[in-house]
C-alpha cells in the first residue's frame, strides 16, 4: 500500500512539471494572493490551503531519504494529507521504506483578526528524519506532532509579512517510555516577495530521556530559507538541528524541500 502511494505521488509530481503548467493561465495570477505557510519546517503552523487547491510536497533528506505528501484543502477550514517515504531511496542500497503512510488532518477554530491570532487544533502521524525500529524502539528519529493546537499571528516589519507561531503537541510516539507532551514556537519573516526566512524550535519535552541516539534535552532548532517563484512554486533549502540535540552525530542535518501548490 506504501509503496503504490508513494509511485502515484511521484506521478502527480511528473504530471505537473510535464503538462499542467498552462493551468497558470485558467486562473490570472492577480487572483491568486499568497497562501500562508502550513507548516515552518517540522512543526505546523494555523496557516491553511485555500478550499479546491492542493499541494504536492517533496523533501529530500540525509541517508538518501525522500519523503512525498500531497495535502487537499477541502474547505478554507478544514485541510487533509498523506505521506509516504523511507531512506536509501537515492544510494546503490536497498531502500528502506517507512512502515506507514503518514496522515494529517487539521481544522481551523478561529480565524486571525486585528487583536487574535488564528488558532487550529489537528493531527499528522508523520515523523521526520530515519525510522529506528528494534526489540525496544519504534519511532522516527524526530517525533512526530501527534495531536497539537497552534496559534499564528502575522505583522508587516519593515515593510514585509512576518508570522509567528505558538503551539503544543502530544505524540503517540511512545516506545521509548517518554510521554510528554510538548511545545514548540517559530517565525517566518519575507525579506521580497521571492525570499523567506523560517526558524523553528521545538523543545521536545517528549524526547530528553537518555536513551540510543535520541534528543539529550537541548530541543530541536531548525531554520530554512524558502525561495518563491510566483505562488505556486517553493524551493526550500533547511538546517536541522543546530543544538546537536543528538548522540553520536557530529554536524548539523541539511535537507531540500519542494512544494508545488495547484488549483482545481
Amino acid at each position: 500500500m506504501g509503496k503504490i502511494l508513494l509511485v502515484a505521488i511521484l506521478l502527480i509530481l511528473s504530471m505537473i512539471s510535464l503538462g499542467w503548467a498552462q493551468t497558470e493561465t485558467d486562473v490570472p495570477p492577480a487572483a491568486q494572493p499568497p497562501v500562508p505557510p502550513r507548516n515552518l519546517i517540522d512543526c505546523p503552523t494555523a496557516g491553511l490551503l485555500p478550499r479546491g487547491s492542493f499541494d504536492v510536497d517533496l523533501r529530500l533528506f540525509p541517508g538518501g531519504g525522500a519523503l512525498g505528501g500531497i495535502c487537499v484543502g477541502l474547505t478554507d477550514r478544514l485541510l487533509l494529507g498523506v505521506s509516504y517515504g523511507g531512506e536509501k531511496i537515492i544510494s546503490d542500497e536497498k531502500v528502506e521504506w517507512f512502515p506507514q503512510p503518514g496522515v494529517s488532518v487539521k481544522y481551523r477554530l478561529v480565524e486571525e483578526n486585528f487583536a487574535l491570532p488564528a488558532l487550529a487544533v489537528g493531527f499528522d502521524s508523520q515523523g521526520y528524519g530515519a525510522y529506528v525500529e528494534n526489540d525496544s524502539i519504534a519511532r522516527y528519529e524526530v517525533k512526530s506532532k501527534g495531536f497539537y493546537w497552534v496559534a499564528s499571528k502575522n505583522y508587516k516589519v519593515l515593510g514585509t509579512p512576518m508570522g509567528l507561531h505558538l503551539g503544543a503537541n502530544y505524540s503517540l510516539e511512545d516506545d521509548d517510555g517518554d510521554d510528554e507532551p510538548s511545545v514548540f514556537l517559530g517565525l517566518d519573516k519575507s525579506f521580497n516577495d521571492e525570499f523567506e526566512i523560517i526558524l523553528e524550535y521545538d523543545f521536545a519535552f517528549n524526547d530528553n530521556k537518555k536513551l540510543s541516539s535520541f534528543g539529550k534535552g537541548n530541543g530541536y532548532l531548525d531554520a530554512g530559507l524558502r525561495w518563491s517563484f510566483g505562488h505556486r512554486l517553493h524551493i526550500e533549502f533547511d538546517f536541522m538541528n543546530l543544538t546537536g540535540n543528538r548522540k553520536h552525530v557530529e554536524y548539523l542535518a541539511r535537507q531540500v524541500r519542494i512544494v508545488y501548490l495547484e488549483y482545481f
